[in-house]
């Protein structure tokens, strides 16, 4: 007989997935079920296991009675099967939320629960905002509303009340527009020049903000399309928001990103374009693979010390190389006493990891370029070098080793193919939306996302999206198409593809 299974009512935070908790992110690891919100970050789901089955849940705001019913069913039968179940809810599941419904009829039914809170959306994206809800001496009370007993019905609110009390009001607009809310405590006495700020989409990269008064933030939400759901803020906290708006800032704020590299690899460059303020859209078009042909590396792992160079391209490679390395021997020494090329600090890096001394590093990714370190390094002349590195890689470095007079086996250790999986819909948002930069790590990158979207058509259609390559061998791919990159990284690492991104943000391309 199984045990009867936990609930867990989770808290997502208000959209940026760094402010989940650490106890929300290792329940999320280890459940089998998750239920979520429609408006719940695809990020924050993304920390769940693979394994687990992933159920959304219909509905918003307005119809908020039936999808608390239907939930509840959910969560009750996959308890009563022995699942660990988590129930992700936007910002706090108790904060104006379903929570504290749902964990009553949990209680009811006999199934074990336990709630994590959450960050909420009224401290959040105000914070967010650049606006403070209390302190510097503005405000020494906080009023927390939920536009679901709004100006227009529900469980009524006093706004004549309201509007008299001092203080910072956090207001949650689901359903009612700005301007009804401004008017109303207009109506109840409130001032006119009382200082409003709003948010929408708050702590992603995709907020925006607005910020006036009760007398002018109507027009204002009107002139530039502010729908709910929105938070305002009002009282004189707003005052600080020009010395306090860290994060509208960021150096690539406002900025929506495509990055098109294996999802296996994107983690490091989706982070750092995260956290310079970018809305980031994580596309990968390729995913690494195996090679057609495995009896190359088996014939390079019996005759690792015939080799005089080990050179790796990428840290695919060294990956790819490694974890079939280990698949035949116990001991790293098995790698003999053959030396070690890595083409770029990234590799080089995935190589230190394994404790590896690298003993030639070049840092340009053209072949001709490799091939003069080598030759500055040594007489190439007879020595037997192992290129370790993509399937169907280009003949431009193996022919420029070779012309130094050294014998090379070129060795697929990894392929790439199309990767056809989207599970956060980051396909429909670029094909409907558009983007300000596509991001292209490999020349491979760049063959895959042309054949799902022609990449000159949809530059056409998006005229103001524009290109950002890794390095010459990336733009030489791009060029094959009669494209040029807007920027190419001067450093040939995804941290040299963000500070590139960095400076033609602050000096725009033509």
């Amino acid at each position: 007989m199984k045990t009867k299974g936990t609930v867990y009512l989770v808290g997502a935070g208000p959209g940026d997935v760094g402010l989940l908790t650490l106890r929300g992110a290792e329940l999320l690891r280890r459940a089998d079920v998750v239920v979520y919100d429609a408006g719940v970050n695809p990020d924050v789901l993304r920390l769940a296991s693979a394994t687990a089955t992933q159920l959304p849940i219909a509905g918003g705001p307005a119809d908020a009675a039936a999808p608390s019913e239907a939930t509840w069913q959910v969560l009750v039968a996959q308890a009563r099967a022995g699942k660990t179940v988590v129930r992700l809810a936007g910002g706090d599941p108790y904060l104006f939320g379903r929570g504290s419904e749902e964990a009553q009829r949990l209680a009811e039914a006999g199934v074990p629960f336990e709630v994590v809170p959450g960050v909420s959306a009224f401290a959040a994206v105000p914070n967010y905002a650049g606006v403070p809800v209390t302190g510097g001496g503005q405000a020494g009370r906080l009023s927390l509303l939920s536009d679901g007993g709004g100006p227009s019905g529900g469980e009524a609110l006093d706004w004549a009340a309201e509007a008299k009390l001092p203080g910072t009001k956090v207001v949650l607009l689901d359903a009612e527009p700005v301007e009804q809310l401004a008017a109303t405590l207009l109506a109840h006495g409130m001032a006119p020049d009382t200082p409003v700020a709003l948010a929408r989409r708050g702590t992603t990269g995709r907020q925006q903000s607005l910020e006036g008064t009760l007398a002018t933030i109507g027009a204002l939400a009107s002139r530039n399309g502010f729908a709910p759901p929105t938070v305002a803020v009002i009282g004189d906290v707003v005052k600080l928001r020009p010395k306090l708006n860290w994060f509208e800032h960021r150096p690539l704020f406002g900025q929506r990103v495509v990055v098109t590299r294996a999802r296996a690899q994107a983690g490091p460059l989706v982070q750092q374009l995260t956290e310079l303020g970018a809305q980031v859209l994580e596309l990968p078009v390729i995913k690494i693979v195996p090679p057609t042909n495995h009896e190359d590396i088996v014939d390079v792992l019996l005759g690792l010390n015939g080799y005089d160079w080990l050179v790796f391209t990428s840290p695919n490679g060294v990956s790819a190389f490694f974890e079939m390395f280990f698949k035949r021997f116990q001991d790293l020494r098995d790698i003999g006493g053959v030396r070690l090329a890595a083409v770029g600090p990234a590799t080089a890096a995935q190589l230190r990891q394994l404790h590896l001394q690298v003993d030639l590093m070049p840092r340009e990714a053209l072949g001709v370029q490799i091939a003069r370190e080598f030759a500055r390094f040594e007489s190439m002349e007879n020595l037997r070098v192992c290129l370790l590195r993509a399937e169907k890689a280009g003949r431009d470095l193996p022919q420029a080793l070779e012309d130094l007079g050294a014998i090379v086996d070129d060795v697929a250790v990894y392929r790439t193919v199309a990767e056809t999986e989207d599970p956060a819909g980051a396909e429909a948002l670029l094909r409907q939306n558009g983007a300000d930069w596509v991001t292209f790590t490999s020349g491979s990158t760049v063959e895959h996302f042309h054949a799902r979207f022609n990449l000159p058509e949809l530059l056409q259609q998006f005229p103001q999206m524009r290109l950002a390559s890794l390095g010459p061998e990336t733009s030489k791919t791009l060029a094959a198409l009669g494209l040029q990159p807007a920027v190419e990284a001067r450093e040939h690492t995804t941290e040299g593809l963000v500070a590139a991104l960095v400076r033609a943000v602050r000096r725009p391309v033509p």
